[in-house]
């Protein structure tokens, strides 16, 4: 039977020692062209910013508010977003940082499509949030999250094909490295007996002349 948040309470049971519990999310923005500058702003693009879960489940069990912080030259440039979904969307013409998870806001790429405003530009990424030691309350909280919907779940990017890409890349590297080194073993080890042979050469001179040393 599952407890209650009531059997806990904020302040009850202390800090669980030895337990981590690691909860992954996805930040980043997705941003359109508008196909040309607005003549009223000057603004080009339609974006929004957003954090949420990796998996499909409810945050604000456990997030209490998410806090962009935007471009000055923006009204009201502090933006708390207090429930599910954290995002926000906006129009604009340049690029800036974002907090408190630094993002870049990307508006602009090379693709035709994207230049066009035929596709939307993509800018996603994974990160953890990790609650070490929680209290007993916190720790009910973190195991309790609903789902967020009933249908399927899925992001702009596919993260497990990127990290599959991304293994494949480093083991790739590690291969290359590895042959690399090898290669300059036997190098190396080539020029050592290289080596090894001047100076037996140069000590017979040296002994049948008489007036040639070798340190």
């Amino acid at each position: 039977m599952m407890a209650t948040t009531n059997e806990f309470g904020p302040d009850s049971g202390g800090r669980v020692k030895g337990v981590t519990i690691v909860k992954p999310i996805v930040y980043g923005n997705v941003a359109r062209y508008f196909g040309k500058k607005r003549e009223e702003d000057g603004h080009t693009h339609q974006w929004t910013v957003y954090i949420k879960p990796y998996h499909n489940e409810d945050m604000s069990t456990y997030v209490k508010k998410v806090h962009f912080k935007l471009h000055e030259s923006y009204n009201n440039p502090n933006r708390i977003m207090t429930k599910p979904p954290y995002e926000l969307t906006e129009t604009g013409w340049g690029e800036f940082e974002i907090v408190t998870i630094y993002h870049i806001l990307k508006l602009f790429q090379t693709t035709p499509e994207i230049q066009l405003g035929k596709k939307s530009l993509v800018s996603e990424f994974y990160e953890e949030i990790v609650f070490q030691d929680p209290t007993a309350f916190m720790q009910h909280l973190l195991n309790s999250s609903k789902p967020i919907t009933l249908g399927v779940w899925r992001h702009n990017t596919d993260f497990e094909a990127k990290r599959e890409s991304m293994i494949k890349a480093i083991m790739e590297a590690r291969n290359k490295i590895r042959l690399e080194v090898i290669d300059l073993k036997e190098k190396l080890t080539l020029a050592k007996e290289t080596i090894a042979k001047f100076k037996e050469e140069i000590s017979k001179i040296s002994k049948a002349g008489g007036g040639l040393s070798v340190a």
